[in-house]
């Protein structure tokens, strides 16, 4: 999630180049390097993530009951294209989109489920969604790009747009196929390696590889939730004990099945250290932050917060120093880690992540807004049919601002979305 979703999106992207990109229409900073544009969350480079962190960066206010600044909205809904989708990051929204413009599904559906939550976007997630609609490949999913090959990641973040939008996933198909029947076509079986696990995508030869990252998305997204998925409730009948949860099934499991397998092979991955890893070519495993933070997420959403404890546990202590060096993105996956647990995000292991993240853009507009009852979102139904609500409300107004330094991009993966899907 986050840079997660995007990390083989991102690998294309540098291989392909995004033509006909214009530099910015910003003062110089002190450093002699172009100021970042008004309103925009991080403080670096956003040609690769600018509209997922910017995405993510108000959703997780929003579940923290902060009012955004209104020209961080208006700098979201500033990037979309006429058509209604959206790039990773347009220099010159000005300028109108063309064939030279990457967008993607990703940075569309990240920035349908941050809009949907705010509020009074109607028009804007409309569009939004009708592109993704049109795009939906034949087996009932999508690709980073439009027309690519159907993944996991790219498909669950697409759902949690739907679902944010008060659509039924289960309903919007392609030739007869939904997005759970893509979703269902890319998990695992219940024997040999990585059982219960979702895919990203089949490999060269057609297996299915079992993929954490695709995992924690598959196992929200055919729950029907997204981004800021809620927990499971203490009477769901779908917690238990995370050491020994199994995959269970023979043929093609359900939706909420293959949500429970997934969540067994979560449970499984971070049972002993309590994370997840991420291991480069040549180097040692290391800790892998926002994998973790979403498998937080997912099992939350499937169990409980019981039985994400133990990872939940482990990023409190330990992921304050990633989530300064990776940036907004990274305080908004720990924010949904603990809106999905019920812990309280502004003493996250003795860190306010919700100040943190504040302090990455322009200083909200409120930050005692109301999140449970009606201006809270609401969960989407766990029976593979999805369906969420969001309360509308929208503050106007604009100030101007000049964010100075332009960091590089920190890369906090080499693997898959570098996704977040």
């Amino acid at each position: 999630m986050n840079i997660r979703r995007c990390a083989a999106a991102l690998a294309a992207v540098a291989v392909i180049g995004i033509p006909g990109s214009p530099a910015f229409a910003a003062s110089p900073s002190p450093s002699g390097k172009a100021a970042l544009p008004d309103g925009l969350y991080g403080s670096t480079d956003p040609k690769y993530d600018g509209v997922w962190r910017q995405s993510l960066a108000l959703l997780a206010q929003h579940t923290a009951g902060v009012r955004p600044a209104a020209r961080a909205v208006d700098w979201l809904t500033g990037q979309q294209c006429a058509d209604g989708s959206y790039a990773a990051f347009r220099a010159d929204p000005a300028r109108a989109c063309d064939a030279k413009v990457m967008v993607d599904t990703n940075s569309t559906a990240a920035a349908v489920q941050a809009l949907a939550a705010l509020g009074g976007h109607d028009a804007a997630t409309g569009k939004a969604v009708a592109w993704l609609k049109s795009v939906q490949n034949k087996d009932g999913g999508w690709g980073y790009t439009a027309g690519g090959p159907s993944d996991t990641n790219s498909t669950a973040v697409v759902v949690g747009a739907l679902a944010a939008v008060g659509e039924k996933p289960a309903a919007v198909v392609k030739d007869g196929k939904s997005p759970y029947d893509a979703l269902l076509g890319l998990a695992l079986p219940c024997s040999g390696d990585g059982a219960g696990a979702f895919a990203y995508q089949p490999d060269k030869k057609g297996k299915l590889v079992a993929n954490a990252d695709a995992t924690a998305a598959g196992v929200v997204a055919a729950l029907g939730q997204g981004l800021a998925a809620t927990g499971a409730g203490k009477d769901s009948g779908a917690g238990g004990d995370a050491a020994t949860a199994k995959c269970v099934g023979g043929g093609k499991p359900t939706a909420t099945q293959a949500a429970a397998n997934g969540a067994a092979y979560l449970a499984h991955e971070v049972a002993k250290d309590g994370y997840l890893t991420s291991v480069l070519p040549g180097a040692t495993a290391q800790p892998d932050y926002g994998n973790t933070a979403d498998t937080v997420v997912a099992l939350a959403a499937q169990g409980g917060a019981a039985q994400a404890k133990k990872p939940l546990e482990w990023l409190e202590k330990h992921a304050e120093a990633w989530a300064k060096q990776s940036g907004p993105a990274a305080y908004a996956q720990l924010v949904f880690a603990a809106h999905a647990t019920g812990a309280d995000p502004r003493d996250f292991g003795g860190l306010d992540l919700v100040k943190a993240l504040n302090a990455t853009g322009p200083a909200p507009e409120a930050t005692d807004a109301p999140t449970a009852g009606d201006n809270a979102a609401k969960p989407a139904k766990s029976d593979g049919d999805g369906g969420s609500h969001a309360a509308v409300w929208w503050a106007g107004g604009i100030l101007l601002v000049v964010v100075i330094a332009v960091g590089f991009m920190l890369s906090r993966r080499g693997g898959k979305r570098v996704q977040q899907p």
